[in-house]
């Protein structure tokens, strides 16, 4: 997560770790959408996503440089074929679904510094969970996010035994209205020092302990690489307790190049051959023209 990211995660709702600012993508000009976009992408035609077999969407960060709308963001999402966008509040939900778009990962409770683990805070974040649910189920949205929290001196053991006490009330709520909550795996190692839920051996023993379809684990691929690596082996054999993704090159949390450690073709494709149903959402910072950078992560998850 970057510094944006970072100041965005007390809002309103003190869930996600960001609100998605506007902008979004491009592929295709020949209209009044694409006028203003740089010539990488002007004068196309077609989409990018040709296989599908990964539904992809995107948050906030890699094209907040392009300076759309949210009217333009929503129409270029779907001239590329992409399904929405990640991480995004209340306020652009109505634009997403006049464009047949999905928020695919929305609001939940917790932040990164104060989340789960801690039972000071179990009250407001059931409150929280009842609140934000509801509104995901109302537009149908899959999914929404929690944080375990920094650790703080709660021991590991201590800090799973929190999360379950509030989560096994939470997924009640999740169950009855069939929206997936997903706690997010971050990395302690450079970006999120003290963050609990930081190796995924934890995270799936969490996700057994709550016993429910509706309590799965947000896999950040970038954050694991970092911490553990051996990412298609895991995803293959936990994909059950995995309910979404985000990817971002290793190092510096950038474009997914040539100039990073992980080949995303591969994990991407790893990924779908477990019929995996959810979303993979771009989460990096782009180093060049955002557009241009959006197109390759698309073409590398796209097989």
């Amino acid at each position: 997560m970057n510094q944006a990211g970072k100041n965005l995660i007390a809002d309103e709702c003190s869930v996600t770790r960001r609100q998605i600012l506007t902008g979004a993508a491009a592929f295709v000009g020949a209209s009044s959408v694409l006028a203003g976009l740089p010539q990488v992408v002007r004068g196309q035609t077609g989409r990018i996503v040709k296989n599908g077999r990964i539904k992809q969407s995107i948050c906030g960060g890699c094209l907040r440089k392009a300076r759309l709308d949210a009217e333009q963001t929503a129409s270029l999402l779907v001239e590329m074929g992409l399904a929405g966008r990640d991480l995004v509040g209340p306020k652009d939900w109505p634009t997403l679904k006049k464009h047949g778009l999905v928020a695919t990962m929305v609001p939940g409770a917790g932040s990164i510094r104060k989340g789960l683990n801690d039972k000071s805070m179990h009250a407001k974040f059931l409150d929280d969970f009842k609140r934000n649910i509801k509104a995901a189920a109302e537009y149908k949205w899959p999914n929404v996010i929690c944080m375990a929290g920094d650790r703080q001196g709660i021991g590991d053991q201590e800090g799973m035994d929190n999360c379950h006490t509030i989560l096994k009330e939470a997924v009640k709520i999740a169950e009855d209205q069939g929206v997936t909550i997903c706690m997010e795996l971050l990395n302690s190692k450079v970006n999120h020092p003290g963050y609990m839920c930081d190796k995924s051996a934890w995270g799936f023993e969490l996700c057994r302990r709550v016993n429910s379809p509706r309590f799965k684990l947000l896999y950040d691929i970038y954050h694991m690489q970092i911490m553990e690596g051996d990412l298609i082996a895991t995803i293959r054999k936990n994909i059950q307790h995995i309910g979404h993704f985000h990817t971002a090159g290793v190092p510096g949390r950038h474009e997914l190049d040539e100039n990073q450690e992980i080949y995303y073709p591969a994990v991407a494709r790893a990924i779908a051959e477990t019929d995996y149903q959810g979303y993979v959402a771009h989460e990096y910072s782009p180093t060049r023209d955002p557009l241009e950078s959006l197109v390759q992560a698309v073409k590398a998850c796209d097989v």
